[in-house]
């Protein structure tokens, strides 16, 4: 992966001057794909370019998104900043060591930001692969959002900032699946299991977020995605006619 195929996205931005920070503060790493989710209505234009300084041309080629799902559905890895860590919660890498985790990937990457009172939301953080922090003084652990992006965008730099211009696409080489064909693949799966009694019990949207997650960094292909979906369906298709042949199921 090079830096033309890592994207910076925004959620719930709220102060036009930090929009306009994180742009700089891109750009002065090689950065140049922003987009934002839901932002504040009271923009200042004015402000923005002024914070952005000669980085106005990543602020006017941001694209802007009603919701994070709409904005990471082209990506084959998402990971969402956040400082909060506890068992219940994704494991997370550290700034460095996430984009060193980059470096291998091929694809098209998402870092996620939350909004800069409140971070990114359980929903939001749900729709991530991945997690990622900045070590800091537990005193005193919360950044400002321009000079988050700032330190993983320098990581993202030194892993990603000599790896050259990007590869023509040919035939046969290997392109993950992208956030909609990943949804796609873990619902056919989720489904199939659940005409197998998986889901007699609640437990299916842990199931799909575990399956999300797990796919996601493993990086399937399309076509790995579509034989993976294929044993499932067909497990359950052998199940549905060992039913109506009255065949017991464990002769499968």
């Amino acid at each position: 992966m090079d830096l033309a195929h890592v994207v910076i996205i925004l959620c719930r931005p709220s102060e036009p001057g930090n929009t306009g920070a994180v742009c700089r503060a891109m750009k002065n790493m090689g950065l140049s794909r922003l987009r934002l989710v839901a932002p504040s209505d009271d923009w200042n234009e004015e402000l923005i370019r002024a914070r952005a300084v000669h980085a106005g041309d990543v602020w006017e080629a941001a694209e802007v998104f009603d919701s994070l799902s709409a904005a990471i559905a082209d990506c084959t890895l998402v990971i969402g900043t956040t400082r909060r860590r506890g068992r219940r919660r994704k494991g997370t890498l550290d700034a460095a060591r996430a984009a060193a985790f980059l470096r291998e990937r091929p694809g098209k990457a998402a870092l996620v930001f939350g909004n800069e009172r409140t971070g990114l939301d359980a929903e939001e953080l749900a729709l991530c692969s991945l997690a990622s922090h900045i070590p800091v003084s537990s005193e005193f652990p919360s950044l400002n959002l321009s000079h988050a992006v700032q330190i993983y965008a320098y990581e993202l730099y030194r892993c990603l900032g000599n790896s050259g211009a990007r590869a023509a696409e040919v035939k046969g080489q290997w392109i993950p699946l992208d956030w909609q064909g990943l949804e796609a693949l873990v619902g056919e799966i989720t489904g199939s299991l659940k005409s197998l009694g998986f889901y007699k019990q609640p437990g299916r949207e842990d199931q799909e977020r575990f399956l999300r997650d797990v796919f996601s960094r493993a990086a399937l292909t399309e076509r790995e995605a579509r034989y993976l979906g294929s044993i499932f369906a067909k497990a359950a298709r052998l199940a549905e006619k060992s039913a109506r042949d009255g065949c017991c199921p464990s002769a499968l």
